[in-house]
Order: C-alpha cells, then sequence, then structure tokens
C-alpha cells in the first residue's frame, strides 16, 4: 500500500514543547485567516480592520499548514498596503496567551458601553446634519 513502505515520510515529532511568544513589531500586524486562495494566497482580516491579501512565504510554504481561522502574525508591505506576507502562525494555546496579554482586541470587543454611546452619538449627529441639508 501507498506510505507504508521504507521510504514514507516519517511525521515531525508533535511541536508540544513551549516556544517563545511572537508579540507585534512596527511594521506587523495579527491576521485571522479568512478564505484559501490556493497558490500559496490567503484573505485575512486583519486586527487594525483592515482585510489583506497574504501570501505563505517560502520559509513556511511546506512546512506551516495554515488552515481558515488560524490566527497569524503578518509583515506588512510598505508598497502594497492590501497585501502582506505570513511570517509566523500561532497555535490555539499561544493565540489564547496572546489574547491574556491584551495583545489582541478582537473586533466588537473591549468595553461595550463604549461602543453603544459612540454608535449612537454617530447616529444622532448623522441624523442631525442629514436634517440641516433639507
Amino acid at each position: 500500500g501507498k506510505g507504508k513502505g521504507k521510504n514514507r515520510k516519517r511525521g515531525k515529532g508533535l511541536e508540544a514543547e513551549k516556544r517563545d511568544l511572537e508579540f507585534k513589531e512596527d511594521g506587523q500586524e495579527y491576521a485571522r485567516i479568512t478564505k484559501m486562495l490556493g497558490n500559496g494566497y490567503c484573505a485575512s482580516y486583519c486586527y487594525d480592520g483592515r482585510s489583506r491579501l497574504l501570501h505563505i512565504r517560502g520559509k513556511m510554504r511546506k512546512r506551516t499548514w495554515i488552515n481558515v481561522g488560524d490566527l497569524v502574525l503578518v509583515g506588512l508591505r510598505s508598497f502594497e498596503a492590501d497585501k502582506a506576507d505570513i511570517i509566523h502562525k500561532y497555535n490555539a494555546d499561544e493565540a489564547r496567551r496572546l489574547k491574556a496579554y491584551k495583545e489582541l482586541i478582537e473586533p466588537g470587543e473591549g468595553s461595550d458601553e463604549d461602543d453603544e454611546t459612540f454608535a449612537f452619538d454617530s447616529s444622532a449627529t448623522l441624523a442631525a446634519t442629514t436634517e440641516e441639508k433639507v
């Protein structure tokens, strides 16, 4: 059968050992994968509020499998704002630790009261400006 012979590739050791947590630096951002596009590309939602096209760098291509919903660290491009390169993939434990360190602020999280008052204020000013124009 296939994969049982002497030439089969053995699985890598389970990456259970603790790695140092990589925090973002200048020119980097956290992103959540939204869609796999193929050919080493995927669509993502970055935590600065933008959607970007991500490229899986060659070093990670066949070694680190990236799936929809994964949390990754991306290197932003100074010359292309809507594209970035995946630098590092966080496992579930690392993602939880990042959240605990308050590095990740999910959209819609934080203080709910502020969000509601802000939404109310912006709609009130919008209504006021539309009435003035009439």
